[in-house]
């Protein structure tokens, strides 16, 4: 009897070490799962960062390589030496091998010093040598063929061909093992909408908001004569009911905002009124479209004519986001009181925003807010400067496809008339701006051409 007892708590002290084991192994299992998503959301976060501020250094590179201007290359040189910099923090922080990463590091650290002592050259008032120029085309160069690189690892990584864990203990697996031969990776196809923080909406279009709205015109409205506003933007016959979500008085540009049941569609519209003036700031209806019948120039007349039908006159298309087969295109204001090369001068401020389906060119939504901001009556008495003239202020290496004027906004709210030309460098498209009055460089922007759409940076 003792001995069967003995061997029953035996059994059960077995049982139960058994199981305790078990949970044991699988509470360790699920922290060690848990530690390995963590660490591995941590190398992604890293990567990614590092990807954003390579192509950001690429990018300036591209600019200061075509500048004349000391004060726009210094400030563009400044940002190659700062996001270098943060490429090499984040570069620090992803576990490839120190054998792959040393050089990497290394061509980083030469364009944060190079780009560095060149800003302080700028500074100090002395101009830039052919052979700075001919560095920097050369680093430019490089940076193109580390984003490639960058680009390979992206897609693998992100396909799980390559993971982390490979990447730390498989020796052969090395990165960027000689600036000469970065692209160590095999070939992939770049797509830059892969990567957050480098697509804009297009030229000047984030420099929308103005303490004076001088496009906003009119008297204040109160809710239900924006209401009215509303039903007859959509069309009185076609609105079956209005519903108010409220007065933002906070907004930008204070406004009502509706949701609108149209008789001929099942998904509701929403509207904002401006108070002041009673203008319609962004209206959006929400579809899937399912597939893509029409060209991007379709679309682009069936956008100008829905402008024009609204009572917005002379708005010409400029850049364009296209996703999910639909394409939202930015038009500007062409003032034709001055035409240079068949073209009027445009208003880069006085930007609306026009989504159009691609399946039936159905106007999805618009937004007015540039316009509101900034459309008003100007004046061009102040080219003092040829198209002759403001073309030997530009870098001679440049390519030139087309030139006209343009208006651009500035960080300080204004505006500076200038001549806009477009041209190519090696394989990069920019807009290059000269001051009609003082010939200075006022900005330069680098075209992205991706598979969304025709872009600035």
């Amino acid at each position: 009897m003792k001995k069967e007892l003995n061997r029953n708590t035996i059994i059960a002290i077995i049982t139960v070490l058994v199981i305790l084991t078990i949970v044991t192994g699988y509470y360790a299992f699920r922290l060690r799962e848990r530690y390995n998503t963590l660490t591995n959301n941590s190398y992604n976060d890293a990567f990614s960062n590092l990807v954003n501020y390579m192509n950001n250094v690429e990018n300036y590179l591209a600019k200061a390589m075509i500048s004349k201007s000391p004060e726009h290359a210094t400030e563009t040189l400044t940002e190659v030496w700062r996001d270098s910099n943060l490429a090499m923090v984040y570069l620090a922080r992803i576990p490839l091998q120190d054998e792959g990463l040393s050089q990497t590091a290394k061509f980083l650290n030469q364009v944060s010093d190079y780009s560095y002592s060149l800003s302080r050259k700028n500074i100090n008032g002395e101009a830039l040598s052919d052979e700075d120029f001919n560095n920097l085309q050369t680093l430019y160069q490089y940076s193109v063929d580390l984003e490639n690189a960058l680009n390979q690892l992206s897609d693998e990584v992100y396909s799980g061909t390559i993971t982390w864990d490979s990447l730390q203990t498989n020796s052969s697996m090395k990165f960027a093992q000689s600036v000469d031969s970065v692209s160590v990776f095999s070939n992939i196809d770049d797509n830059l909408n892969e990567y957050e923080g480098l697509i804009y909406d297009g030229a000047y279009s984030d420099h929308v908001n103005k303490v004076e709205k001088v496009g906003l015109t009119g008297e204040n409205i109160d809710e239900e004569q924006a209401k009215e506003k509303a039903k007859e933007f959509w069309g009185e016959d076609n609105v079956e009911n209005i519903e108010s979500n409220g007065y933002l008085e906070n907004a930008d540009i204070p406004s009502y905002d509706f949701s609108v049941t149209l008789k001929n569609k099942k998904e509701k519209v929403s509207i904002s009124i401006s108070q002041k003036g009673g203008h319609v700031i962004q209206t959006e209806v929400n579809r899937e479209v399912k597939e893509e019948k029409i060209s991007q120039e379709e679309a682009n007349e069936k956008g100008k004519a829905y402008l024009a039908e609204k009572g917005f006159e002379n708005m010409k298309e400029t850049y364009f986001i296209k996703q999910d087969n639909v394409v939202t295109v930015n038009y500007a204001y062409e003032d034709k009181s001055q035409i240079l090369n068949n073209s009027g001068i445009i208003i880069y401020p006085d930007l609306i925003k026009v989504k159009i389906a691609l399946d039936n060119g159905e106007i999805l939504g618009i937004e007015t807010t540039g316009y509101l901001n900034s459309h008003t009556q100007r004046h061009f008495n102040n080219i003092v400067m040829s198209l002759d003239e403001a073309r030997s202020h530009l870098n001679e290496k440049i390519e030139i496809h087309s030139e006209k004027l343009a208006i651009i906004p500035t960080e300080w709210k204004t505006e500076i008339l200038c001549y806009e030309f477009k041209g190519k460098v090696e394989d990069k498209e920019f807009l290059v701006y000269i001051n009609v009055e003082t010939g200075k460089e006022e900005d330069i922007l680098v075209i992205l051409d991706t598979p969304g759409g025709t872009l600035t940076m």
